[in-house]
């Protein structure tokens, strides 16, 4: 029986989600799954390519899909795609499980990924719009996370071992 991920990570684009998660994963010795990479795999093509094509609302009911699968199916490291926490039954469904925010500042962004046009959010003035979208998700990161780890000016190994401590996961 499957008692959901051991630990799901959410937070901006560009927080380290994938990288921490992968770490994390390995020194768990457990499987790692991103809902972004599912979503490219079930649809075979990237997502800057479906928000162009068929919009952010199709994007987010594909995102919807594939959080609930994943929460369903996986037992060891998930991460969520930056937005997946705007969905009210996505907010329910991460309720009472292993939830890690992880958090950065703008600087720490465009630091990490130049805040890049490939970002379907982000393509006119970034720094803007990433405020922006940090001003709308922040509190709702906060609101579905066990604990929040602050990433900026951190390795992604600092980072995972400060995921491991706070949720008192040693390996």
């Amino acid at each position: 029986m499957s008692t959901g991920p051991l630990i799901v990570l959410v937070g901006p684009m560009g927080s380290g989600k994938s990288t921490v998660g992968a770490l994390l994963a390995e020194r768990l010795d457990t499987s790692y799954r991103d809902t972004d990479a599912d979503i490219v795999a079930a649809e075979g093509r990237e997502i800057s390519d479906i928000f162009i094509e068929d919009g952010e609302e199709h994007f987010r009911e594909l995102e919807r899909e594939a959080v609930r699968a994943a929460v369903a199916e996986h037992t060891g490291v998930l991460a969520l795609g930056g937005g997946a926490i705007l969905d009210a039954g996505t907010r329910q469904l991460l309720s009472g499980l292993p939830v890690v925010y992880l958090s950065m500042d703008v600087e720490e962004a465009v630091r990490r990924v130049g805040l890049n046009t490939a970002r379907p959010l982000l393509a006119v003035n970034p720094r803007r719009q990433w405020r922006e979208l940090m001003d709308a998700r922040r509190h709702l990161y906060t609101e579905v996370a066990r604990v929040v780890v602050a990433t900026d000016d951190k390795t992604p190994d600092e980072v995972a071992q400060a995921v491991l401590d706070a949720l008192e996961l040693q390996k």
